[in-house]
């Protein structure tokens, strides 16, 4: 395994982080479908094994679920790993999600997320979305201060753009972004993350297999399968016209993990760490055999040749997606 700084702060984080979205559960608006909580606990417990050191889950994952199971997971560990956590979603008795970040309601989902994760302090402490986004100074000036009470180490912003970003490093210095970053999904290049280098901004990036659309698991029959509250179901790179592309794209990148005895899951994450500006890559994990799966995409360096290859079959995935009339 291998660690990185995050940013300007003391903490060393491993390059693949452990993402614990799916750990929430079915259920709710945003569900990857039912889990199991004790493949849950073992998946986080066998990834400390690997040298995984730190977990990011959020309050509304599992409309707090997740954090009670993160915090089940680490309450008897030796050594604690590093928690990251988010906040301004909240929820009301029928589930229905909203943003909310007022000063008032961020001193509360502060107290109820270390109550679920049942540690004292939280090692980074992120705005989930900039949502809505006349409240990010009043959300950052609220975090500012749970950083002086002591309840939070480091503060860091999640889906923000380079202008609210601006907008808030006055009030006090951002600690890390949490951006989507994926083969498919590459909006960070052109100005997000020369922005972070600048500033000395740590960079922890979701969804780097796409959502699982990169491990090679899917095509037309087995997202079929996929559980019906299961939100992959209405994801449009999941479904046809693009899916037939997207599979396309898939197994090219397969030939060339095989050539170097890997997988495409390993393939996507090495991809995405070859930015130096990227600290870690957050991996979705539901299972132990899933971060032993991808945890050996630490230590891959990928050579020039192949990023240049990828690079061609990139742009002709997104010139076919694009003759489909979708924008991205």
């Amino acid at each position: 395994m291998q660690y990185r700084r995050l940013g300007w702060t003391d903490l060393k984080l491993s390059v693949i982080g452990f993402g614990s979205w799916a750990l929430g559960g079915g259920g709710w608006r945003f569900s990857w479908g039912p889990q199991d909580d004790e493949d849950s606990i073992k998946a986080i417990r066998r990834a400390m094994e690997l040298g995984v050191n730190w977990i990011d889950t959020a309050a509304v994952y599992g409309l707090g679920h997740s954090e009670e199971i993160v915090g089940k997971a680490i309450k008897d560990l030796s050594e604690r790993p590093i928690i990251a956590t988010k906040c301004g979603r909240v929820w009301d008795e029928n589930g229905n999600i909203r943003g909310e970040l007022s000063r008032k309601s961020l001193k509360r989902q502060v107290d109820d997320s270390l109550r679920r994760l049942q540690v004292d302090v939280i090692d980074l402490y992120q705005i989930h979305w900039p949502d809505p986004d006349e409240y990010i100074e009043e959300a950052w000036s609220t975090m500012a201060d749970l950083v002086k009470d002591g309840k939070v180490r480091y503060i860091g912003v999640s889906n923000f753009s380079v202008e609210q970003m601006k907008r808030i490093e006055k009030i006090h210095p951002i600690a890390s972004l949490q951006p989507p970053y994926s083969m498919l999904r590459r909006e960070v290049e052109s100005e997000i993350l020369p922005y972070c280098k600048e500033k000395n901004i740590g960079v922890v990036v979701y969804s780097p297999m796409q959502k699982g659309l990169l491990t090679g698991k899917y095509n037309k029959e087995t997202v079929k399968q996929l559980a019906p509250d299961d939100h992959r179901r209405t994801d449009p790179m999941f479904n046809e016209p693009q899916l037939s592309i997207n599979v396309e794209l898939v197994e090219k990148l397969k030939g060339l993990a095989e050539k170097y005895g890997r997988t495409t899951s390993q393939l996507a994450i090495a991809w995405i760490l070859r930015r130096p500006e990227v600290t870690s890559a957050i991996v979705g994990i539901r299972r132990p055999s899933q971060i032993e799966d991808v945890v050996p995409a630490a230590d891959w360096n990928l050579s020039e040749e192949d990023i240049r290859l990828i690079e061609v079959w990139l742009k002709e995935r997104e010139e076919k997606i694009k003759n489909l009339g979708v924008i991205i």
